[in-house]
């Protein structure tokens, strides 16, 4: 992706995020500069991979295939004893997230605000193809049991809860609008928790055809050193 389409969809988000009244943490807006006079206690955001991330997915199509996530909290086995995690997402319309499940991560999806979000479920099988049985699982702690493929819709209010190895699949309905979803999870490691039914990109090579106005959380290896744990 552009650093130019980065920055733009960050902008986006950013007021969706006002629109909704979803509130981020005042270093969500740092400039480059601010971060590169950032000193090491912000060790924390930086170990932890907190703040924006974004993905096409390797797609080259955002709009069809992406996501936009902001990590607000999350613990690391090697740094602390924190053992949950927290993030905000920005889902439009039509725009699929494609078909994955966790092996470690335990997971509620909520829909914070906007329009509706559907979510595609079916169960895995010990070799990681979809599963043919019906999965049960709870829908705001009410349990149903869901057949393979069958499509949920999560209005504003509501969440559902995915366990490990659940396959799911997401985006906005369409004609309703941006979906602000949250996710409330045990500690989330994208790196090596995300196992997609077909192969994808989890993270974009950037192409830096303007200057960043916004850091991703892959951008804090450019730090420098003294931003670290001490």
């Amino acid at each position: 992706m552009k650093r130019s389409e980065i920055n733009d969809y960050i902008n986006d988000s950013l007021n969706f995020f006002q629109q909704q009244h979803f509130y981020l943490p005042v270093w969500a807006t740092y400039s480059a500069n601010d971060w590169q006079n950032a000193d090491a206690t912000h060790h924390e955001i930086i170990d932890n991979m907190l703040g924006w991330d974004i993905t096409d997915f390797g797609t080259g199509e955002f709009v069809k295939s992406g996501l936009i996530l902001f990590t607000l909290r999350n613990g690391n086995p090697a740094c602390d004893n924190k053992p949950y995690a927290e993030k905000i997402m920005v889902v439009r319309e039509n725009q699929v997230t494609p078909m994955h499940y966790h092996a470690s991560k335990m997971e509620d999806i909520i829909n914070r605000g906007g329009g509706n979000l559907e979510i595609i479920i079916y169960g895995s099988t010990p070799q990681g193809a979809l599963s043919s049985d019906p999965v049960e699982l709870k829908v705001d702690g009410v349990s149903r049991k869901v057949k393979p493929g069958e499509k949920i819709i999560i209005s504003p209010g509501e969440s559902i809860c995915l366990e490990q190895g659940i396959y799911h699949s997401f985006q906005g309905a369409a004609g309703k609008g941006k979906v602000l979803v949250g996710e409330v999870s045990m500690v989330n490691d994208d790196a090596t928790d995300n196992y997609f039914y077909e192969s994808q990109q989890r993270f974009n090579t950037i192409i830096e055809d303007e200057p960043q106005a916004y850091f991703l959380a892959v951008d804090y290896k450019n730090l420098p050193r003294n931003q670290m744990r001490p």
